[in-house]
Parts: C-alpha cells; structure tokens; sequence
C-alpha cells in the first residue's frame, strides 16, 4: 500500500481530473452539438449544487460516516450518472442532460469538502497541505491535455472521460485512510449548518461591501468559465482543453508568489488588482477575437492566476482574518454560498441569455468551419474502402450548404437545418478513414497555434467575431464597474495592516 501521502495526492489528482476532464470544453462540446442555448443552464448546474453541498456536509456526511466511504459512493454513483450522459447528448434532449449534469455534481460537490476533510485528518503538519492540494491543480492540466491532445474538446467523448475517471475515483476511494466522521455523536446543529453566526459578520461595513462586491463580481467571471471554449474554437484553435490549461499553469505560479504581494499591497488592493485582471482580461478577447491577435488571446488565459489567486485566495484570507476562531468554517462557507453558488448561479444564466441574443451567426459559422474542413477530405480519399465514407461526407457538405444558403436568406427553419448538418457532417467526418493524428510535437504546437481553414466564408467569419467582441465587452464593462464600486466603498485599514504585518 503506497504512503499515506501519496494515496492523498492520488486523491487531489483523480478529484480534479473527473472535474478538469468536461468542464473546461463543455460549452464548445454543447454548441457544436446544437445545443448552444442549452450552456448556460448547463453550466448553472454547477452552482446549484455548490449551494446545497454543505447542507449534505453538515447534516450526513460529517455525522454518520466515514469520510472515504461516503466519497466512494458519491464518485461511484456520480460516474454511472455522467456515463449515461453522452447517450443524451447525441440525442440532443437538453432536459434529461440538465438532471444528469445536476446529479453528478450533487454527488462531486461535496466531494471538495471530503476531500480537505480526509487530508487534514491525516497528516501531521498542516503546512504539508499545499503540496497535496497542489497535484489537484496538476490533475486538472493533465485533463485538459488529454482531452485537446485527443481532438475531444467538442465532442462527447469529455463526458465519457469524466464519468469513466469518477468511476476509478469511486474505487480508489475505499483505500484511502479511514477517516471517522468529524462531527459522529453530536446533535444536528441547523444553526451551523445554514451558517446564522456567519451572516452577522455583515454588521461590520467592510465585510458586508465585500461580500456584495464579491457577489457581484462572479457574475461576469461566469462568463469567462461558459464560454472561453467556444470563443477559441471558433478563432481556430483545435485543442481548446489543452490551451486553457496555460490559465491553470499560471495558477500554481502565482499561488506561490501570493505571500511576496500580500506583504506590499494587503488586502483592498490585491482584491483590486484581480477584479482588474478579469477587466483586462475580457478587453483581451473583445480586441484580440476580431483582428484574431493570438498573443491578447493567450494573454488573456495567461491571467487566470492573477484573477483567480488575487480575488479568490485572497477572499479566503480576508475572511479567515474577519471571523473569530469559532465561526470560521462558517464564514467560509458563506463566502463560497454567496461567490460561487449565487453570483455564479445568475451569471451563467446572463451570460446564457446574453450569448443567446449576441451571438447569432455562431451555430452558422460552425457548420462553415466545419464544411471547410471536410472538403480536403473529399479530394484526398481515393482508396475503394473510402467509397461510401466520401458519398456520405459529399452528402452532408451538400446538406451543409443548404442551411447555410437558408440561414443568409433568412429562412425560418434556418436554425433547424444547421442543426441537422451539422450533426450529419460530425457523423460523415467520424466515418472517413486515413485520417491521421498530429504527433506529440504538432498537439503541443496545436496549444499556441490558431488556424482557420481554408475556405471558410470571410464575411461570416467578419461577422461572428464582431458579435464576439461585443458579447466580451459587457463582461468587462460589468467587471469595471463592480471594481470602481468596491474601491469607492471598502475601507478595511486595521485588516490591511494585519496582513501586511503577518507576512512580514
């Protein structure tokens, strides 16, 4: 049996790599499936489940059983829910997918809170945390690289690596350390549970503005999270998993470098400096989608570790110094509720309904893209066994540009036809023979590198990244405000000077 810390880093690893494995692309893999004005809601999932996660926490998980076990069952019951998932996904029935993404985020939600419960049990030095925590982070890149090294950021098979992943996480559960329930023998406490010492904490001014400004803000950091996927395949970019996980890469550097700011700037101002990345951010794909300027592309995932460590960690500490010994947890807690369940909650489902009504040449320029990439594949199959494969593909191209030339006249079924292309190309496309992947070099290349294909309608392509920059500009104008909002109104002197003094 390998070491206690070991099983505990294995456990971050396959924890973060169920997650990293079909959140990432899953608003790519939705809208090249038809099914974009299904995104939003879908990624709403994510946030209801972190809202009523604790509630499992504090009334079950942390009283009856032990903490292995009852991640175990979770992962195993979680896994066999996501593998039903891609079946739905083809079929398009948008309705049975939302109850399956829920539950299986039902079941991984608490898993976080298991997760930290079951490290800090059995380790001696808590300091040793960080370098358990951290192979969660390395978990979610090799996720990403996976998926975009395989071509599988738009398709179904993201949810098969997910649910096939929680499946080996369920098992592998059961062999790490026993860890009893934490709170096994005392009464339910509701009090706790809904986190009532917590919320007083909002008397004080400073806290309270920060709680809001940190609502607030989470609605257009959903944004970035819905639909980053999908801006990047339409620039050109063919392993979106494995160029997205450059913002996780970041992560873990500025992670480190946290203490060395923390020191300078305390705490108003590191809050600032990531609301303001999140800003820079946006104007960087608003500004770089249409020129298609790779460096502001790249620039922009590059920031995560600034957006995400400055406002988010940094959050964590200010709050940890807010809140007496006694109500900690608590105060945690709602601060995760507030950012993460209510603000990201309603900014998936804005961004949702903004994508909807903004973006409405991007099922249209999909299909373009994709009859593009299929007709190089016509004129280079000659074998006989690829007879009926290209009979089929020149088929689903004929059918392709129908709905294209229905969608530019404006045809009311035009949405409809693009669908059914669509699905009937990505059918023809898997069907073609002699394709061959990109070597290891070429996939790592694929992860800086964005190319359109030739003969893709330019004035479509025109158009669709206008609508892109206009779609980024609303989160970076909301992110400007709530940033000009928070430092007009949070003065917290005695909470900077305490940082300041404790990372000295």
């Amino acid at each position: 049996m390998p070491s206690v810390q070991i099983r505990l880093q294995i456990m971050m690893f396959l924890q973060f790599f169920v997650w990293g494995a079909w959140f990432a692309t899953l608003g790519q893999c939705l809208g090249e499936n038809g099914m974009e004005g299904f995104i939003g809601t879908a990624f709403g999932t994510a946030p209801l489940a972190a809202i009523i996660a604790p509630l499992f926490l504090g009334l079950i998980a942390d009283r009856f059983f032990p903490s292995e076990k009852v991640m175990g069952v979770l992962f195993l019951i979680g896994g066999g829910l996501m593998c039903m998932a891609p079946h739905y996904l083809v079929a398009g029935n948008s309705n049975m997918l939302y109850w399956l993404f829920l539950g299986h985020l039902l079941c991984y939600m608490p898993t976080l809170g298991l997760s930290n419960t079951i490290a800090f049990t059995n380790i001696e030095d808590q300091n040793d945390f960080p370098k358990i925590r951290v192979w969660g982070t390395i978990g979610w890149i090799v996720a990403g690289l996976v998926v975009g090294f395989s071509g599988w950021s738009p398709t179904p098979n993201i949810l098969w690596l997910a649910g096939i992943a929680s499946l080996v996480m369920g098992v592998f559960s059961f062999a790490l350390p026993t860890t009893p329930p934490p709170a096994k023998g005392k009464p339910a406490d509701f009090r706790t549970v809904l986190m009532l010492d917590a919320f007083q904490l909002m008397a004080s001014t400073p806290f309270l503005v920060f709680i809001i400004c940190s609502t607030l803000i989470c609605i257009p950091l959903a944004y970035y999270y819905s639909f980053t996927s999908n801006l990047l395949g339409q620039l050109g970019y063919q392993a979106t998993a494995s160029t997205m996980t450059l913002g996780q890469m970041s992560e873990i550097i500025f992670m480190l470098l946290i203490p060395f700011f923390f020191r300078r700037l305390g705490v108003k101002w590191m809050i600032l400096v990531g609301m303001g990345a999140w800003v820079v951010r946006y104007m960087l794909f608003a500004f770089g989608a249409p020129g298609q300027v790779e460096w502001m592309v790249l620039l922009a995932i590059l920031l995560h570790g600034v957006c995400y460590d400055f406002f988010f960690v940094t959050g964590f500490m200010y709050t940890d110094q807010k809140a007496p010994a006694e109500v900690r947890g608590q105060a945690q807690g709602l601060l995760v509720f507030f950012t993460q369940g209510v603000g990201m909650y309603f900014g998936y489902m804005v961004a949702g309904i903004l994508f909807a009504s903004t973006m409405t040449s991007y099922t249209a320029l999909d299909l373009d893209m994709k009859i593009a990439e299929a007709r190089p594949l016509v004129a280079q199959a000659t074998e006989a066994e690829a007879a009926e494969p290209k009979a089929n593909l020149e088929q689903a191209i004929v059918a392709g540009e129908a709905a294209l030339a229905a969608a530019d006249a404006n045809a009311e079924d035009a949405g409809d036809q693009i669908k059914a292309a669509g699905k009937q190309l990505a059918v023809a496309l898997a069907e073609m023979p002699g394709v061959t992947a990109p070597s290891f070099v070429e996939q790592f290349g694929l992860m800086f590198t964005a190319k359109v294909p030739e003969g893709t309608d330019q004035a479509r392509y025109s158009t669709t990244m206008d609508q892109w920059k206009q779609f980024w500009l609303i989160p970076a104008g909301m992110a400007g405000a709530i940033l000009v909002l928070f430092a007009l109104t949070f003065f917290d002197r005695k909470a900077s000077e305490a940082a300041i003094e404790e990372n000295t």
